[in-house]
């Protein structure tokens, strides 16, 4: 597996190349005019381009009065003294009281356009009254012939300035970007890669029936079917996908089709993520691969939201990790009175608190260091904020470490969370949700087999207690959550920018995933239907192959799987398979068995499984004290043979 020690190494390596490229572009001339560019400063652009326009003022007042006169030649002059030097000094003096001088060339903009033409009319103006009062100075059509030529001088200049600067530019490191989508948002992003040095846009793709055989701001746009078929002849970088509405399915559609391109893929966000809603480069982003893989999800129910927390006190146990975080952002949005974030990590605490406080509105937010397996602790908390709801998502859940540390991940994911559920019932909490896993079905791992036991504790608890006064337990089952720590989409990531290998574990591993925002809904709204121990199931959506994850995202970053580079292609990423790692399945499974009911949501299903007795679990949670005191791993095993219901050692399960 790659580790963060190899990025040191990977970015000298890659200065050393950005180094060496700019040594080679000394020989080039576009690399030498294109340097000379960037050390002018903006005064000094501004001083050329003032002192071109002062000594052009007379040539094009002597032009004027040769085209009014019909003549050519030093004769047809204007009879008024000094008239080269104060033509030379008005009108650049009145453009930079407009601010002409200003604008950025590259720019090229309407407001440009605007302030032109009021200097050019002003300067007919002041012409014409001179022509008024002095008859033998002009006649009065030479002011209006006059800033005809100015205009078309400054307008005219300022384009070819422009165009002899992209064409540095371009034999320098322009990139070549087609556009899909010729909305508003993508004309507003081909008004922002004008603006540049480092893109030149080439073409719009668009479906839309009446942009077809037409140009939208002097660009063509093609069909996809045209851009499928000729792509190749523009010889494009990159292609930015303008839709900011799409939805995921179609999104997922666009890009499918272009895959096959093998060109870089990057897009706009979602619509509601464009603030203000203009498009900038700043928006530009890589392909959300997140949403991809998830699905377009469903509106939250409001009155599932709320039932637990609005105008309550709310805890979040672990608030500090990926699902505990995302779960406090959720919560915070359906106004608890009172939010307290239990967590062990000191900085993870302070980082987590950091990030609430602009997001709190007039909810309590209360930092909590401490470990759940201080059962006084939590009591003597739970009693004196009277908390009504806990989320528990504290726990170990990285497999290999809690494989290599089993009495560890065993005290904190199943003693621990039957310590706090212990304390939410004598404390009366009236709500308490595990966060629980896949792994937890038939595992093989210590990890999966401490949250199957943890589920276990909570279901005994719900049997034994009176219906009168009993804390309501449930427990929320998904699969993997993008964005959460160890999720392998951020891992690939980094991999690809080092240049690979990509590393998979193995070529047939599958997986569930889901947005952590999707999840973290969909946990509070199945909390809010508990009836009492209950197994809450989320729908996961089609699993996914890793191999062809890793692939795609290869793909969308315009590189290669090496496997399938063609002599003379772009650079290839290989992707090594490293094997299944201790205590890790091929394929994870979200039901021990085939008894499931739907709920009034359309994406949470509720399962019915074995149960233990709270004597019996109570038994085991001796046995485990007493191995732990031993440090008997064999024995622990030997345990959860007995007694987690499918739990085997075999890689592959």
């Amino acid at each position: 597996m790659s580790s963060h020690n190899d990025l040191p190494c990977y970015q000298h390596q890659h200065q050393h190349q950005h180094q060496h490229q700019h040594q080679s572009d000394g020989l080039r001339p576009a690399g030498f005019w294109h340097r000379l560019l960037n050390r002018l400063s903006r005064p000094a652009k501004q001083a050329i381009l003032l002192l071109a326009d002062a000594l052009m003022m007379p040539v094009l007042l002597w032009a004027a009065f040769n085209l009014r006169l019909d003549g050519i030649g030093l004769n047809f002059l204007p009879n008024f003294p000094h008239w080269p030097l104060w033509i030379s000094l008005m009108t650049p003096l009145l453009f930079w009281g407009l601010q002409i001088y200003q604008a950025v060339v590259r720019t090229f903009d309407e407001w440009l356009l605007e302030r032109l033409i009021i200097g050019c009319s002003v300067v007919a103006l002041l012409l014409l009254a001179i022509a008024l009062f002095q008859l033998d100075f002009m006649p009065r059509s030479v002011p209006f012939i006059f800033a005809s030529l100015l205009f078309l001088w400054v307008w005219g200049s300022r384009l070819l300035i422009r165009q002899v600067v992209r064409y540095i530019v371009r034999a320098d490191r322009l990139r070549r970007v087609a556009i899909y989508g010729a909305g508003t948002a993508g004309r507003q992003l081909l008004a922002a890669l004008q603006a540049t040095d480092d893109y030149l846009p080439v073409v719009f793709v668009d479906d839309a029936r009446e942009l077809g055989q037409t140009t939208v701001m002097g660009m063509p746009v093609w069909s996809g079917r045209r851009f499928q078929q000729e792509y190749q002849r523009l010889k494009l970088d990159e292609i930015l996908i303008a839709i900011p509405s799409l939805s995921r399915q179609a999104l997922q559609d666009i890009i499918q089709s272009l895959e096959s391109t093998g060109l870089h893929i990057r897009s706009l966000p979602a619509v509601t993520q464009l603030v203000d809603g203009q498009v900038g480069l700043a928006d530009i982003a890589e392909v959300d691969i997140e949403s991809l893989l998830g699905r377009d999800p469903v509106p939250p129910m409001p009155e599932l939201m709320q039932r637990d927390i609005r105008d309550q006190v709310v805890m979040v146990t672990g608030a500090g990790g990926s699902i505990g975080s995302e779960l406090c952002r959720q919560i915070l949005s359906q106004q608890p009175a009172r939010l307290l974030l239990w967590e062990q990590g000191e900085f993870q605490l302070y980082s987590i608190e950091m990030a609430l406080r602009p997001l709190a509105g007039r909810t309590e937010l209360v930092p909590i260091l401490g470990s759940i397996l201080d059962q006084a602790r939590m009591l003597s908390i739970l009693h004196s904020h009277q908390v009504q709801t806990i989320y528990h998502a504290a726990a170990y859940k990285h497999v290999p470490l809690v494989e290599a540390n089993p009495f560890e991940g065993m005290e904190t994911n199943t003693r621990g969370t039957y310590l706090t559920a212990q304390a939410a019932q004598q404390a009366g909490v009236r709500t308490f949700v595990l966060i629980s896993t896949d792994k937890a079905v038939r595992p093989t791992n210590i990890m999966g087999a401490s949250k199957r036991l943890a589920e276990q504790g909570l279901q005994a608890l719900a049997a034994s207690s009176s219906s009168s006064s009993s804390t309501c337990f449930c427990m929320v089952r998904f699969g993997n959550v993008l964005g959460s720590s160890g999720s392998v989409v951020p891992l690939f990531r980094q991999q690809i920018a080092r240049g690979g290998p990509v590393t998979v574990t193995h070529p047939d591993m599958v997986r569930y995933f889901m947005t952590i925002t999707e999840a973290a809904q969909l946990v509070i709204q199945a909390g809010a239907m508990a009836e009492g121990g209950d197994v809450f199931v989320l729908d996961m959506g089609a699993p996914v192959q890793i191999r062809q994850l890793a692939e795609r995202m290869i793909r969308l970053s315009g590189l290669t799987v090496q496997q399938d580079q063609l002599e003379g292609g772009r650079h290839g990423i290989a992707i090594e398979y490293s094997g299944l790692r201790p205590g890790e399945k091929l394929f994870e499974e979200l039901l021990i068995g085939n008894n499931t009911s739907h709920t009034v949501h359309p994406r949470i299903l509720r399962a019915m499984e074995n149960r233990k007795s709270l004597a019996a679990f109570e038994h085991i949670l001796t046995q485990l004290t007493q191995l732990a005191d031993r440090q008997d791993q064999a024995g622990l095993r030997t345990l959860l043979y007995q007694e987690v219901e499918g739990y085997h050692t075999e890689n592959g399960g």
